[in-house]
């Protein structure tokens, strides 16, 4: 008998009631995932999938004849409810309840702790995933085998790496198929070119200056992309115009920290964004990832996450918590390209 798991559910529905999903993800005490599922429900409720996902995930590690459980889900109701701290006043979730209460008395131990969705990452993108496919979906199909293609990366960047050391982590730790083969820097003296070497890879220094025109300057881009054999490209902090080869379109990505069309554009980077959303008032703002082409900001939009905006916020504050959003953002564009599920755009 396995001693002890830790377990990830999540549940949603687009509608509320509308299709819904659940899932779960089991990791054991070495930190391996040892399995994970997602259900497509059908018309179901929020609060009832997430039950569904708790259910689930409690059977599977039954099944697997475990001892004692840690449960991690994102819905304060389930767990204040399975705590005894809420009743279960609705009739539609007494069933489930009783159900997911009689199976945790079940094994020796048993935990149910609320997090934030952020931090629920694996479970979510299960459950969107059998939303999107309106089926079952497994782990191990959506993270890819050890013996499938993996999909080859080329990063772009100019600046300090974050988002190339998150999806470095992303990889390492078995939630995409993919691996970062080539990294490319607009500047020799920033910290991602340290961050690329800290992750085994030693970045190619291509400056904009050292070349005679935008078109020599994209050549060499695009000679160092088709050298390493690049599927996909990631602009990750990129400040630079480069025009795109026809080869490659459809294959270059970037993040805008904020959600497109507003706030797009020439000039519309960094801080400059933060500010503008502030100044114009807006109550949230985000990330978009999308398809390049050679228009600013004109791509096909891939994934967008949406955050609050308080009272006090400045650029500074409002840049990290966009940030947080892009973390997750960046990782489900890249998951859906490889799975080949980006809808052909009309």
């Amino acid at each position: 008998m396995r001693e002890q798991v830790t377990i990830y559910t999540d549940g949603a529905s687009r509608g509320n009631p509308g299709p819904g999903a659940a899932a779960f993800v089991l990791i054991n005490t070495s930190g391996k995932i040892i399995g994970g599922k997602g259900f497509f429900l059908g018309k179901t409720t929020n609060n009832a999938a997430e039950y569904m996902g708790l259910l689930q995930g409690l059977l599977a590690a039954r099944e697997l004849g475990i001892s004692g459980v840690r449960v991690f889900s994102d819905s304060e109701l389930v767990v204040r409810q399975i705590n005894g701290e809420y009743k279960v006043k609705s009739k539609s979730l007494k069933d489930i309840f009783s159900r997911c209460a009689e199976l945790a008395e079940t094994f020796k131990s048993f935990e149910i702790t609320h997090i934030l969705r952020d931090k629920n990452q694996q479970a979510d993108d299960l459950a969107n995933r059998a939303m999107d496919m309106k089926k079952d979906v497994d782990l191990a199909v959506q993270s890819g085998s050890e013996n499938s293609k993996k999909v080859r990366l080329g990063i772009l960047l100019s600046g300090g790496g974050r988002t190339m050391v998150n999806i470095h982590n992303q990889i390492e730790a078995g939630r995409l198929n993919a691996q970062i083969v080539l990294v490319i820097c607009s500047r020799s003296k920033i910290k991602g070119v340290e961050r690329a070497g800290k992750i085994g890879i030693e970045p190619v220094i291509i400056r904009k200056k050292d070349h005679p025109d935008i078109d020599e300057f994209s050549k060499q881009i695009e000679s160092e992309l088709v050298k390493a054999k690049v599927e996909l490209v990631i602009q990750a902090g990129w400040l630079c115009l480069w025009k795109i080869p026809r080869q490659y379109n459809n294959r270059v990505m970037n993040i805008h920290p904020a959600l497109l069309p507003s706030f797009g554009g020439q000039g519309m980077w960094g801080h400059h964004v933060h500010e503008a959303v502030l100044k114009a008032g807006c109550k949230v703002s985000g990330c978009t990832v999308h398809f390049c082409t050679n228009e600013y900001d004109k791509g096909q939009i891939l994934v967008q996450k949406v955050c609050n905006l308080e009272d006090d916020d400045d650029a500074d504050s409002l840049a990290a918590r966009v940030f947080e959003q892009e973390c997750i953002a960046y990782p489900e564009a890249i998951r859906m390209f490889s799975e080949s599920r980006i809808p052909k755009r009309k």
